[in-house]
């Protein structure tokens, strides 16, 4: 398979995961990976609050994976087309996602265990900060977003001259 074809692939997998996972993706998996609003009413002791916070865990770990996957891609990417720069950039993207992720995830168990303000009784105020978490998670996703994003459209476009392969009217090549 030609370095081309490849490109074109990765960019096949980037561009519509980056869309639907990272722009689309967290309003649904916020809800998701949170406890229901429907089931935090019923809960009445902390080992409640906490076996519901708990079964939000694997949708936690499912979510962050899937968001790696345009990460991935410009790992991938970087290996197809080592370049120093772009690199040392792609490393940044590794770090900044692995903040967010952590950050991300500690908001949303924060969340499941405050429960809409049923669970504040049974847990430390430190979990009741978690609703701040989201303010640092925009710090962090905004640079990460751009980077990618920017990453992603350079791996994404082709290096060569397209006008070497082009083909002119009286049927020779350039």
């Amino acid at each position: 398979m030609s370095r081309l074809a490849v490109r074109a692939l990765l960019a096949v997998v980037f561009w519509p995961s980056l869309f639907f996972f990272w722009f689309l993706g967290p309003f649904v998996f916020f809800l998701l990976s949170t406890t229901s609003s429907e089931v935090c009413p019923r809960l009445e002791t902390r080992a409640e609050f906490l076996g519901a916070a708990n079964g939000a865990l694997p949708m936690l770990v499912l979510q962050n994976l899937i968001y790696a996957v345009p990460i991935v891609c410009l790992v991938l990417w970087s290996r197809l087309l080592p370049e120093p720069a772009r690199t040392s950039r792609v490393v940044t993207c590794i770090k900044l996602f692995a903040v967010a992720a952590i950050l991300g995830a500690l908001w949303e168990y924060g969340s499941s265990l405050v429960c809409d303000g049923y669970g504040q009784p049974f847990f430390s105020p430190a979990w009741r900060m978690t609703g701040y978490l989201p303010i640092a998670n925009l710090v962090v996703n905004i640079p990460l977003y751009l980077l990618v994003f920017s990453l992603g459209r350079a791996f994404s476009m082709r290096d060569d001259d397209p006008t070497a392969d082009a083909v002119h009217p009286d049927g020779n090549a350039s």
